[in-house]
């Protein structure tokens, strides 16, 4: 569910970069595993999407920043956490207290029934989806790669979220862009583009923040 990294990521422009990227200095400082902790603070806190109590599935959940964003928010002066966080991931993750983490492709029945199980019955406040496809560099097969991840978040949280929950996905501009965002609205009562001051400006990753249930 992550993406292949470039033969160049690595380059001595990108480490140069990435070294003094002021978010990833403040996620070692505060002890967040990725920078793209920050992307998604900024939503909570924007939408006000957490609650005490809240249940919440992280798709795409490696390498665990985003959970460690939500364990903190759900934290209970006894140490514990007020509500259920489970993180689901193709790649291993580290664990993270008090997170239910499943590795495997949720999209597989085994894996969708043991999330099932661990929902027990009961729906979701929040899905988030981190997800991103392996990219070839070829722009209109990772644009419908890009499509496909958004689409199939957006199923399972039509399949599990309570009528007033939410959904956040990582999506990018281009090629299918635009029909992703109508099938959102067709679905959900507000929809809105995100991009977190965490993004790098070169980059065209956008999040789509997708709250309440229509009824159809």
């Amino acid at each position: 569910m992550k993406t292949a990294k470039k033969k160049n990521r690595f380059s001595a422009s990108w480490l140069h970069d990435h070294i003094n990227d002021p978010y990833v200095k403040m996620a070692t400082q505060q002890g967040y595993r990725a920078r793209a902790a920050f992307k998604l603070i900024e939503i909570l806190d924007h939408y006000k999407l957490l609650k005490a109590g809240a249940r919440v599935v992280d798709l795409g959940s490696a390498p665990g920043s985003w959970c460690q964003v939500i364990r903190e928010r759900l934290k209970t002066s006894g140490g514990g956490v007020n509500g259920k966080i489970i993180a689901v991931d193709i790649l291993a993750m580290e664990p993270v207290a008090d997170v239910i983490f499943l590795e495997g492709d949720f999209r597989e029945e085994k894996v969708l029934l043991q999330l099932e199980n661990f929902l027990e019955n009961q729906k979701l406040d929040l899905v988030l989806s981190d997800m991103a496809p392996n990219l070839s560099g070829v722009a209109t097969a990772d644009a419908a790669r890009i499509s496909h991840l958004n689409e199939i978040a957006m199923e399972f949280a039509l399949s599990h979220l309570k009528p007033a929950g939410a959904l956040v996905v990582k999506s990018f501009h281009g090629s299918g862009f635009s029909q992703t965002v109508k099938a959102f609205k067709n679905h959900f009562v507000a929809v809105n583009e995100h991009k977190p001051k965490a993004s790098r400006d070169a980059s065209s990753e956008t999040f789509l923040v997708a709250r309440g249930l229509k009824s159809i």
